[in-house]
This record gives structure tokens, C-alpha cells and sequence, in this order.
């Protein structure tokens, strides 16, 4: 194998580069002037804005997230975008399953606050939901 000759470059993601000959001798050579510059001196990337900071979206914003959606659906909120309030109960309904669903998979992994936050959003908004629904929700259930 005429490959295992030369050496070759390893190049990590945080820009830092090794040769590695085929003895599995290993030298450091600096990282591109481009990588030594973001590392973190600059802003957050896009993709890690979120509630605090740069660690990204916590959960209490994704409870809200769906708390909003679901709000939007029931008609108590106006769209965001279109600025008109629309009655949509199905996609409440998903909105809130969802919670309910990230309720059961994230249990002993929140933190008191986010318990609470979590429970209040969801008993806040089965309420809501029940009373919007009104008498055609109770008379579909028999």
C-alpha cells in the first residue's frame, strides 16, 4: 500500500491540525488564521441563540414554545405572523400531547423550577382547552 508512506493531515474541528506519519508519529502545526479567530472571541453561531445565552434554547422555552402554539390554536392569542386569532382545537390538542409527552420523557432530568413551570403550563392550559372546547368536547367523549 503506496499510502501508508507519506504522511497525511488531521485536521479537528476546532481548526487544530496534526501530521501523522504511518509510524503513528504525531507533529501540531497551528490552526488556520480563520479558526483562531471565532474560536471564542465572536459571537454565539446562529444556531445556539436561545434563553441563556450561547448554551443554547433552554427547556423552559420549549415548554413555551408549544404553551404558545397551543394558545394560538384555542384562539385566546392572535397569530404572530397574520395578526388573526384562528380556532384550530386539533392543533391545540397536538401542542398540548406534546407537553405532556416532553413531561414524561424528560422526568427526573428538570429542575424544580422547570417542574413547576411545566405543571403550572400544562394545568393552565388543560383548563383553557376544556373550556374552549365547551359542551360539544363533553357531548363527543359520552
Amino acid at each position: 500500500m503506496a499510502e501508508e508512506e507519506g504522511t497525511f493531515k488531521v485536521t479537528d474541528r476546532r481548526g487544530r491540525a496534526e501530521e501523522v506519519s504511518p509510524s503513528g508519529s504525531r507533529e501540531q502545526t497551528a490552526p488556520p488564521p480563520e479558526s483562531r479567530t471565532t474560536e471564542s472571541s465572536g459571537p454565539a453561531p446562529a444556531g445556539h441563540a436561545g434563553g441563556r445565552g450561547s448554551e443554547g434554547p433552554d427547556l423552559q422555552g420549549i415548554f413555551m414554545m408549544f404553551a404558545s402554539s397551543a394558545l394560538i390554536n384555542m384562539g385566546v392569542a392572535a397569530d404572530p405572523v397574520s395578526g388573526e386569532r384562528r380556532v384550530d382545537m386539533e392543533q391545540a390538542r397536538g401542542a398540548i400531547d406534546a407537553l405532556l409527552l416532553l413531561r414524561d420523557k424528560t422526568a427526573g432530568n428538570r429542575t424544580d423550577e422547570e417542574d413547576r413551570f411545566l405543571e403550572q403550563i400544562v394545568y393552565d392550559l388543560q383548563m383553557r382547552f376544556v373550556r374552549a372546547a365547551g359542551p360539544s368536547a363533553s357531548r363527543s367523549a359520552s
